[in-house]
């Protein structure tokens, strides 16, 4: 075989069948059964717990990303009865930032690869990435290759996220889709397969930079992707929902999405991550008013 036919015979080991019609109106049946049950105290809970909090702004600084972490420093001290955020994400030349900074057990994760747009050289990306995990990500989120993903360069797209993975060192990988700029929900399940042999840890939706966020079409695609790979390989993968998740009932919805397709075992930290700044504080007024 071939490493090119090796690439399409993955794909088409998943194959995707469902025509727009059919996935609006699997996702409204899931949520029409699974919503009110889910918008409850215990899941804007768990919800929180789930939180990538993060600050990606061109105006970020050394002290500016410090106080942030400080706030997630103090959080278990205001809120004894919740449990903190899953990490805080950061550009890479933070990581060392909040390693420092942090004093809790959260995680430090790491934008990289050339986010957002991916494009620079593979090289680049590598070291990047070492040089973050190095410095003390535990882990990475970097972008497919959308100019070779949508090229039909499947192999230079695939052989890139694993070069990427073998410099991470054991930190987590997440590989963000893009899905807001994908052609389609069957490129959306391409890509997901794709990424998935490559070797990442999480599939995420979005960068929130550029292009549409995150969308219940794609989280629906993404899971049935990750739900079909478990199911030929064992292999648990995570989902990341991510780019303009800002309001309790959004979150609550991408939740059912998951609980329902992947199971109440993906509803954890380990295998869940929503990627936010603003949702943080309406999760907790939500709270605080139940």
């Amino acid at each position: 075989m071939n490493v090119t036919s090796k690439y399409s015979d993955t794909l088409k080991k998943y194959p995707f069948t469902l025509s727009d019609g059919e996935l609006t109106e699997k996702i409204n049946k899931i949520l029409d059964n699974g919503f009110d049950k889910n918008n409850c105290q215990e899941v804007y809970k768990k919800l929180y717990s789930c939180i990538d909090l993060t600050t990606l702004n061109a105006t970020d600084s050394r002290e500016e990303v410090w106080k942030f972490t400080e706030k997630v420093n103090l959080f278990e001290d205001n809120h004894p009865n919740l449990q903190n955020v899953a990490s805080i994400c950061v550009y890479p030349n933070f990581a060392k930032t909040v390693r420092e900074a942090l004093t809790v057990d959260v995680k430090v994760a790491c934008v990289s690869g050339g986010f957002p747009t991916s494009q620079t050289l593979t090289e680049v990306k590598i070291a990047e990435t070492s040089l973050a995990v190095a410095d003390g990500a535990d882990e990475i989120d970097i972008v497919i290759n959308l100019g070779l993903f949508l090229d039909g360069e499947y192999e230079e797209m695939c052989e890139e996220i694993s070069e990427i993975k073998e410099s991470c060192h054991g930190a987590i990988l997440k590989v963000i889709l893009e899905t807001g700029a994908l052609e389609s929900a069957e490129k959306i399940h391409q890509a997901s397969i794709l990424s998935l042999y490559s070797g990442a840890d999480f599939l995420k939706t979005s960068t929130g930079k550029g292009y549409p966020g995150a969308s219940l079409e794609a989280v629906y695609v993404m899971s049935n992707a990750i739900r079909a790979y478990f199911e030929k390989t064992g292999n648990k993968v995570g989902i990341k929902v991510s780019g303009g998740v800002s309001t309790v009932e959004d979150a609550v919805k991408y939740y059912t999405l998951v609980k329902e397709i992947l199971g109440e075992e993906w509803c954890s930290p380990t295998l869940f991550r929503i990627g936010t700044s603003r949702l943080a504080d309406s999760l907790l007024k939500a709270i605080e008013d139940e």
